[in-house]
């Protein structure tokens, strides 16, 4: 019976210890009513004698500095490439097929094997302008005008591309009733 007296003593001594140091100068808790208005508890002071030190950082704790902003410069320049982007070996076998195709009157197939043709080699001038062939002779002349204006911003400085490039728009406008602009282009691969 000593002993269960003792423990629940001990017991007892160290919960009112520990409450102690809960109700204690600077205590977090507010006591309920009573005393002072609601304001929040101030927090532990420390003496201002003393210099404050500078955190000693470690590798991985050090704080991130902020990145530096770098201008992107614009070039105000043409998109236009110096030169054509040349044909893979895979590319050209498409566009041979389509040439086939096309020949045999088959343009939903020859349209079809220069679009993987395209996907293939994206910056070539001569997959624009197969693909315009291709779409005049399906007969939709807006898709073949804007593929061969896609293909001239590709063809760079090759002369013989942009001749060939211009002459087939100036022959996609006159079809489509744009004599002016037909012979802009017509005057565009003269100069050339």
């Amino acid at each position: 019976m000593k002993i269960s007296v003792l423990t629940r003593a001990g017991a007892l001594g160290a919960f009112l210890a520990l409450a102690g140091c809960a109700s204690g100068p600077g205590s977090i808790y507010v006591p309920i009513g009573g005393g002072e208005t609601s304001r929040a508890p101030e927090p532990p002071r420390t003496s201002t004698s003393e210099p404050e030190e500078e955190p000693v950082w470690r590798k991985s704790e050090q704080p991130e500095e902020e990145p530096a902003v770098v201008e992107e410069r614009r070039d105000t320049s043409p998109s236009y490439q110096d030169s054509g982007e040349s044909l893979s070996p895979a590319a050209q076998s498409l566009v041979s097929e389509a040439d086939n195709l096309l020949a045999q009157g088959n343009t939903s197939g020859a349209i079809s094997r220069l679009e993987r043709a395209q996907r293939i080699a994206p910056r070539s001038a001569e997959v624009y302008f197969k693909l315009s062939e291709a779409y005049v002779a399906a007969g939709n002349l807006g898709s073949a005008e804007q593929f061969t204006l896609k293909g001239l911003s590709l063809a760079g400085d090759n002369a013989r591309l942009q001749r060939a490039g211009w002459l087939l728009l100036a022959d996609i406008r006159r079809a489509r009733g744009n004599v002016a602009g037909a012979d802009q282009a017509e005057a565009r691969a003269a100069a050339l």
